[in-house]
């Protein structure tokens, strides 16, 4: 029985959502504030949160980006009434896995909460190594010559991406739909920014690429 945490400072949409999860076989517990939530989250294993952005005190995008701070990698949705794309851009940066924007319907929730946990539970574990790098997939964390690097969540699931589809070239769109999700807009210049930011962190001479090329006309490919 998947286990979910709520935050949701609405009580009546908090009380709505746990009946209908609790109903269809998951586990539910609700908070109705960050500090809370991540007090819950340090006690409790989760199998998934959702998360709103509008709280009292912290808001979710602060919540979100102290839980991917301290390593937790418990999958994120994001609740939110939102609706510039810059906003959602903002959560999947900072480490969510998925939002979904108010008001939406319980079907569709569940539709989403039932693809995160089935990606995330096909991801990869334990670690992999290339050069003087080391991808720790339990930790969230990449480690050079042992010691953690400072790399954004956005960063990590761009370098897993990489290294799950590695000696394969990936378009731009591809990385997009890979790391970013299929139905987020982002651009070309985004994609290569954070591959720049990548290669400066796993690169022993970023401008000279050894792991991460460029494909002339084509996108990226990982040879790590």
């Amino acid at each position: 029985m998947p286990k979910i945490l709520i935050v949701e400072d609405e009580p009546d949409i908090a009380f709505g959502l746990k009946e209908d999860l609790t109903r269809h076989g998951y586990e539910v517990e609700t908070v109705s504030d960050g500090e809370t939530a991540i007090h819950c989250i340090e006690e409790k294993a989760w199998d998934l949160i959702l998360l709103d952005v509008m709280l009292p005190g912290m808001d979710g995008f602060e919540v979100c980006e102290e839980l991917r701070r301290s390593s937790v990698r418990t999958p994120i949705i994001m609740l939110t009434a939102k609706v510039h794309e810059a906003e959602k851009v903002l959560g999947l940066d900072l480490g969510a896995d998925d939002y979904i924007t108010k008001p939406f319907s319980p079907r569709e929730l569940r539709s989403r909460i039932n693809a995160v946990l089935r990606r995330t539970s096909e991801e990869f574990s334990g670690t992999y190594v290339f050069g003087d790098c080391e991808v720790d997939f339990d930790r969230g964390e990449v480690r050079r010559n042992g010691a953690a690097i400072d790399i954004s969540a956005q960063e990590f699931r761009l370098l897993t991406t990489f290294v799950h589809c590695r000696g394969r070239v990936m378009s731009r769109d591809q990385l997009i739909d890979a790391a970013w999700g299929h139905d987020t807009f982002v651009t070309d210049r985004v994609v290569d920014t954070h591959v720049w930011n990548l290669r400066k962190k796993v690169e022993p001479v970023p401008a000279e690429p050894r792991y991460i090329s460029s494909v002339r006309g084509m996108g990226y490919r990982f040879e790590g």
